[in-house]
Formats: C-alpha cells, sequence, structure tokens
C-alpha cells in the first residue's frame, strides 16, 4: 500500500520516496485532476496544484519530480517553498487552487520525507480517493501537448499571507504584551513564521530551533525533543514554552516550570476556552482512542460529549465533520481547530492556549494541568521494512490472552503508518503493572 496514515512516507531514495515513483505518482495526480476538471469545468481549464515543503534537503528533488510530472500532464503548478502543511489548505483557497501538496515527512528524522495531499477543500484525501491514485498510476499517462504544458510560477510573499491570517485567528482585544515565550521551531517549516506571529502579537520570543541546514529538522529539538524547550524556558524564566515539529502542525507545551503539558491536557484547556466562549459547535470534541481516560471524565464534568476515532489527524477530521463538530485533537499534538483550519495548525492552537493563559491571568503550571491523569505509558518496538508482527495469528493470540489476564489494563498494539515501529500503550491504575504487560507484549512481538 502506498499511502499511510498521513499519506506517504519512507526514507529518501528507497521505495517508495525514489525520484522516479514520484514522478509517476504526480502523474497519476495530474490526470485524475485532468478527468475531474473535464466533468466541472468548460474546455481549456487547466487545473492548479500549490506545492510546499519543509526544510530536508530532499525536499528539492521531490519538489522537482512533482512539479515536472504535473506539468507534463498540463497541470499549473505554484510553488510556496518552506511553510508550516497547515498553511496549504489555507492556501488553496486563497488562490482557488484544484490541490495541494506538502512535501514533509512531520516529526521523522530527516533522512524520510513524504507527502501530505489536500483536495480541492483543504481536507486530506479519503481512502477512496488514495486509492483512486493508486489505480491511475498504474495505468499509462496522458501527456500534454506541448502547447498545452502546465506553467510553473511562485508566489511571492507567502510568508506574509500566513502570517496575518495566523494572528487573525487570536481574539481581537487581546494582546501577548508582558509575556515572554520560547519557540522551538524544530529547524522546520515553521522557522520564520511562528516567531513572527508571536512577536507580532506583542510577546517577547525567545527562538530556538530556527537554523534549519536540511538535515537538522527535528534533532534534538522540536515537539519530539523537548528537553531543549524546557532547559530554555528555565534559563529565559519564560511564562510558557512552544515547541512545534517539523512541519508544524504538531504542538508541545512546557509551563514555566519546564513541565511539559500533557497533549490530553492541552485538548481540555482548548476545549474549555471554546465552551466558554460558545464557540464550541456540536457540544462536543473528537479524539482518539490513545486519549488518557482522565480527558474523557473532564469533559463529561464540563457536559461535553465525546467523539472517539482512530488514530490520525484525517481521521479526527472527518469525524469532526460527521459530528458537527468544530474542535478535536490527538494526545501527540495534532489540534485541529475546525473555525480556523481544516488541519492541525501548531501556531493557532498554540495561540488559543496563549490567549487562556492571557484572560485568566495565571501561571501556566497552574491553569494548565486541569485533571489527574490515569498513568499511561507507550513504548515503540522497531521492526523491519515490510514486516508485521501482528499479522502473526501465534502472536496475536498470545496478545489476546494477555488482554484477558488483565482486564483492568487498557491496551492499545499497532503498527505506526509514518514508521516502521509497532507501538504499545497501556492504561491502569496501577503503574508497575503496566511495565510487566507492556514486557511480556514485547517479548511476544519480538519472539
Amino acid at each position: 500500500m502506498l499511502f499511510g496514515t498521513d499519506g506517504i512516507r519512507g526514507t529518501i531514495n528507497k521505495y517508495p520516496m525514489l525520484p522516479c515513483e514520484i514522478l509517476k505518482f504526480s502523474l497519476a495526480i495530474g490526470s485524475m485532476l485532468q478527468k475531474i476538471s473535464e466533468a466541472k469545468h468548460e474546455k481549456g481549464y487547466k487545473p492548479k496544484v500549490i506545492i510546499a515543503k519543509d526544510t530536508r534537503l530532499s525536499g528539492y528533488i521531490i519538489e522537482s519530480a512533482l512539479t515536472a510530472g504535473l506539468a507534463a500532464v498540463g497541470v499549473n503548478v505554484t510553488l510556496v517553498g518552506p511553510m508550516p502543511t497547515a498553511s496549504v489548505p489555507m492556501l488553496i483557497k486563497s488562490i482557488r487552487a484544484d490541490l495541494g501538496i506538502m512535501i514533509t515527512a512531520s516529526h521523522n528524522p530527516f533522512y524520510d520525507n513524504g507527502l501530505k495531499i489536500f483536495d480541492e477543500n483543504g481536507y486530506k484525501l479519503l481512502k477512496e480517493n488514495e486509492e483512486s491514485i493508486q489505480t491511475i498510476q498504474e495505468e499509462e499517462s496522458v501527456f500534454a501537448d506541448p502547447s498545452e504544458l502546465g506553467k510553473v510560477n511562485r508566489l511571492e510573499d507567502v510568508h506574509g499571507r500566513y502570517i496575518e491570517y495566523v494572528k487573525s485567528c487570536f481574539p481581537k482585544d487581546l494582546s501577548l504584551e508582558g509575556m515572554r515565550l520560547v519557540v522551538d521551531c524544530a529547524n522546520g517549516a515553521s522557522y520564520k513564521i511562528a516567531p513572527s506571529v508571536f512577536w507580532e502579537l506583542g510577546a517577547e520570543v525567545v527562538a530556538v530551533g530556527v537554523e534549519p541546514n536540511g538535515i537538522n529538522i527535528n534533532e534534538g529539538c522540536g515537539a519530539i525533543h523537548p528537553g531543549l524547550l524546557s532547559a530554555k524556558v528555565i534559563e529565559t524564566r519564560s511564562n510558557i514554552g512552544i515547541a512545534l515539529d517539523g512541519d508544524g502542525d504538531r504542538l508541545l507545551v512546557c509551563d514555566e516550570m519546564g513541565k511539559i503539558i500533557n497533549g490530553d491536557h492541552v485538548i481540555a484547556i482548548i476545549a474549555k476556552f471554546l465552551q466558554s466562549k460558545g464557540r464550541l459547535r456540536g457540544n462536543g470534541v473528537v479524539v482518539t482512542k490513545l486519549s488518557n481516560s482522565g480527558l474523557e471524565k473532564y469533559l463529561q464534568n464540563l457536559g461535553l460529549n465525546i467523539h472517539v476515532t482512530e488514530v490520525g489527524d484525517k481521521n479526527v477530521s472527518y469525524e469532526m465533520r460527521k459530528q458537527g463538530c468544530n474542535f478535536g485533537g490527538e494526545t501527540s499534538g495534532h489540534i485541529i481547530l475546525g473555525d480556523y483550519a481544516s488541519t492541525g495548525d501548531g501556531i493557532i492552537s498554540a495561540l488559543q492556549i496563549l490567549a487562556y493563559l492571557k484572560e485568566n491571568g495565571g501561571a501556566a503550571s497552574d491553569l494548565l494541568h486541569p485533571f489527574q491523569l490515569t498513568p499511561q505509558k507507550t513504548v515503540s518496538i522497531a521492526i523491519d521494512d515490510n514486516e508485521n508482527p501482528l499479522k502473526n495469528s501465534d502472536k496475536v493470540a498470545l496478545i489476546d490472552k494477555i488482554k484477558s489476564e488483565n482486564p483492568n489494563i487498557r491496551l492499545i498494539i499497532r503498527k505506526s503508518g509514518t514508521e516502521n515501529v509497532i507501538r504499545i500503550m497501556a492504561e491502569g491504575k496501577d503503574e508497575r503493572n503496566l511495565d510487566i504487560v507492556i514486557e511480556k507484549i514485547k517479548t511476544t512481538l519480538l519472539t
């Protein structure tokens, strides 16, 4: 399967992230758009695709392959360079594009890369769309006549457009004046934009992870490695710390003591903030099955409905639309505010937390730990390419036995859709038991 839980992803210069495969993929995307445009538009209409990327060195290779394939089948291409993933849906609507592609492997190391695909409405492609692209990819491409090749251009002042849009998502009657914050941009796509947004809203900004060199994205920094953020907050006596991942769609927060705020606490605070403003549609919140049971109790005490879906911000977004909600998120830090964005936006999510702090006038350590978490542990087990021990019926039977022997522990074992790992999540009141059960499952999977 070419697509995982969040688009296409893999190690550069290995399948599927080979330049020749990306070229085939772009030809298939272009062919699909041409078929759609023939049914929707007048003759002579040329579909338009916008392409953004993060700061990985391999982004140049992929951008070139995508551009060549799309133009070859008569699709116009607009390039914007390094931009956060969440900017793509906004720009699709802004320039009336038919599709958007983000070149990124998100939180993965520099040697990986991938593609996130957005439709004309700014939503990530559904599974049936992905399957359609794979089917077209197996067919012979229809190249455009030399006079009908697609044109390629660069969009000017794209940073300014997005900065102004993001700032508009912060309450107009508030300012960040008097607040010192650390922002860690993971040497990724947000390295120019995030510090500018917070500074222009009045904050004193200490920026780290803002010197990308093509191979240091997510390296010892950002939302995946929060140690740098915590240390910098303490060192600079800042009020709060904000870390993003490589493509800026994930948020991690720490308080003024350097303590990391759990992702479910972030979801809880934003839900409470939106509810207090009468801005929580559907009287509910969408979360994934990995969310802590403490979050469920907290949201129920607020009188809110909880809708649980599978892991992946694409699934959260779909469930939000299905349930008529405008807010949802994952423990990992993918927060979707449907009034502003159709996918996770770390900067816009951070602004809601900052607005909550400014309105309540207290320290982050007092305000951002709203409930007691049920003990929960997650471990990852590396596996070889194309290997999935969860497809082994004997191993699955042994895991089911472990589950039945531990009814007081909530267990979720799954293969990651973005990395070659099996993730084990265990939740229960006895932390020592969690370690024992996790070790049993690891042994089962690896033997």
